[in-house]
């Protein structure tokens, strides 16, 4: 393995756990999932269909998001949204990440 795929792989480590986050904080307004998937890849949160789908289910079916079907428009888009328990999560993984972010931070400054 390369010193580029090394990185390329250890970077993918660091970013498979903030879909999560990055999705429960985009749908505290509803979203279909391509259009989160765009929003998020927009973003910088690198992720590709096979795994968003999946990922939503998931959370569907852990109780964090809730979905309905939208039949109004000429192709039927199922909507997803954070459920009030999916928001408190949110939330709460929300200050975690803050957490972190400034345990690490001071870590790399500190071995500068």
């Amino acid at each position: 393995m390369t010193p580029e795929d090394l990185i390329q792989s250890q970077a993918q480590e660091l970013r498979r756990g903030t879909v999560v986050l990055a999705c429960l904080m985009l749908l505290e307004q509803p979203q279909y999932g391509y259009a989160l998937l765009e929003t998020l890849n927009r973003a910088g949160v690198a992720v590709d269909g096979n795994t968003l789908y999946p990922l939503l289910r998931r959370l569907e079916k852990q109780g964090l998001l809730t979905s309905e079907w939208n039949t109004e428009e000429s192709r039927p888009r199922k909507f997803y949204r954070a459920s009030p328990e999916g928001s408190r999560v949110g939330a709460l993984l929300a200050r975690e990440w803050e957490d972190l972010v400034t345990t690490i931070q001071r870590l790399i400054e500190e071995n500068r």
